[in-house]
């Protein structure tokens, strides 16, 4: 067993069976070993940026790490973006990066590069397996740091050499760590301070937009008459029917300051204490409004799940108490309602003589004067309703279907075609590949044809 093989065994069974991936010549033999571990199913990217962007969105949906196996440092650096995004969102990631054999590195060829200092702004573990034996260790390392708690990106670079190189043997999958438990004193002060006389929030994020740990928030802040605010770009918001509507915390510093307006207590749940996200000259980075106290329930260290539901009781929250979203929309019910009242409205009784004075028939010779007369540049519209377009002869047959190729006529090509000899001497030449093109002109008002008449492109034969 080869070093490649070795790797993808070790992540299947640490559970890491999906690998998006853009390779290059020195990943052929992850590749090739793709072939021995069927268990790992391999989904290729055309670009980096894709790659890293379905791990990151395939690791919070599946709520496992996803791998992604990109070509050297340019590969790294071209899905970089979405990296960045998967730090900030915790999603669970081990990127392998495929590199340059030991021996070659020292003739720095073309694609040449620091791979680790490219890596070390999105990854909390790099590691380059410099031996082949060593190798499916380092991946059960990069798994286990990758999973957390709390989730991050792992980034493992695997030289050519050791990957092809053959005396490797898979390892176990680490131990899982269970995330660590908020203390009940730490539940009962923030308890205390949600039940009292001054104004408080519940500002969630992470883990505890999940529908569980919503369903707690909202108990708790219908419980205690606090306000409920989720993060502005949570990593994963269940919402819609039968879930807990939450309020996102606004994007402009302008309207997030007046969302916090007026609170005292500040509980953050999962998250950072609210910033703009840029600086504007007069304006204050930090939006918790002033003499705020901002409280820390739990971090993505933290099984929030369980904070959550541990505050809920200790604030007494009936099971009961949270807000779940109808399964039909209000604005839907009432536009729907609106319509069935429309409808059953009586109509006025008319002359059926004049039909045309409520189509507004009578005023198109005024508007086609008006037209006419207007200044400057006008469009053709060929939609007009005397040029309408008659579709093809091939398509008024067989249900709109075209013809077969010994079925159409030889003439009538379109000018804009090249002719047969010139492009195919092949059954292919007499094919008419192409319909009338129809075209919005733009005509000026010393044209004298009348807009809205459609042209085509010259006809020959």
């Amino acid at each position: 067993m080869n070093g490649a093989q070795a790797l993808i065994r070790t992540l299947v069974d640490a559970g890491v069976d999906v690998c998006f991936m853009n390779p290059g010549t020195s990943e052929m033999h992850f590749v090739a070993a793709l072939d021995d571990v069927p268990e790992m199913h391999g989904v290729l990217a055309l670009f980096e940026g894709v790659a890293t962007g379905a791990a990151d969105g395939y690791a919070r949906m599946a709520d496992k790490p996803a791998a992604t196996l990109l070509h050297l440092g340019p590969g790294l650096g071209n899905g970089l973006a979405n990296l960045h995004n998967a730090r900030k969102g915790h999603t669970a990631m081990v990127n392998i990066v495929g590199d340059h054999a030991t021996y070659h590195k020292q003739y720095d060829a073309q694609l040449e590069s620091d791979i680790e200092t490219v890596a070390r702004n999105v990854s909390a573990w790099i590691r380059t397996s410099a031996k082949t034996d060593e190798l499916a260790a380092d991946a059960a390392e990069a798994v286990a740091v990758a999973s957390g708690p709390p989730a991050q990106v792992a980034t493992l670079i695997l030289p050519a050499d050791v990957s092809w190189t053959g005396g490797a043997e898979p390892v176990a999958p680490a131990t899982p760590v269970a995330p660590v438990a908020v203390t009940a004193e730490a539940v009962a002060a923030i308890a205390a301070v949600l039940t009292g006389d001054e104004p408080a929030a519940l500002f969630i994020g992470g883990r505890a937009c999940r529908a569980d740990a919503l369903v707690d928030a909202s108990r708790i802040a219908n419980t205690t008459g606090s306000k409920l605010i989720a993060e502005t770009f949570p990593a994963r918001l269940e919402r819609g029917a039968g879930r807990v509507p939450v309020d996102r915390l606004a994007y402009l510093a302008e309207f997030a300051a007046m969302q916090l307006d007026g609170l005292q207590h500040l509980v953050v749940v999962d998250t950072k204490s609210p910033v703009s996200f840029f600086a504007y000259p007069g304006k204050a980075s930090d939006l918790v409004p002033e003499g705020c106290q901002v409280h820390v329930l739990a971090g993505a260290e933290h099984d929030v799940a369980g904070a959550l539901a541990a505050l809920a009781d200790a604030v007494a929250a009936p099971a009961d108490a949270a807000t779940i979203q109808a399964e039909a929309r209000p604005r839907a019910a009432h536009r729907s309602a609106h319509r069935r009242r429309r409808l059953q409205r009586p109509r006025r009784p008319h002359a059926r003589g004049h039909d045309h004075l409520r189509r507004g028939q009578h005023l198109r010779p005024v508007r086609r004067r008006v037209h006419r007369r207007r200044p400057g540049p006008r469009l053709a519209h060929p939609h007009r309703r005397r040029h309408r377009p008659r579709p093809p002869r091939c398509a008024r047959r067989r249900g709109g279907l075209p013809r077969p190729p010994g079925d159409r006529p030889g003439v009538r090509r379109l000018g804009h075609v090249h002719p047969a000899g010139l492009v195919d001497d092949g059954p292919r030449a007499a094919r008419r590949d192409h319909g009338p093109v129809q075209q919005l002109v733009l005509r000026g008002p010393e044209h004298g044809a009348p807009a809205g008449r459609r042209h085509h492109r010259g006809r020959e034969g």
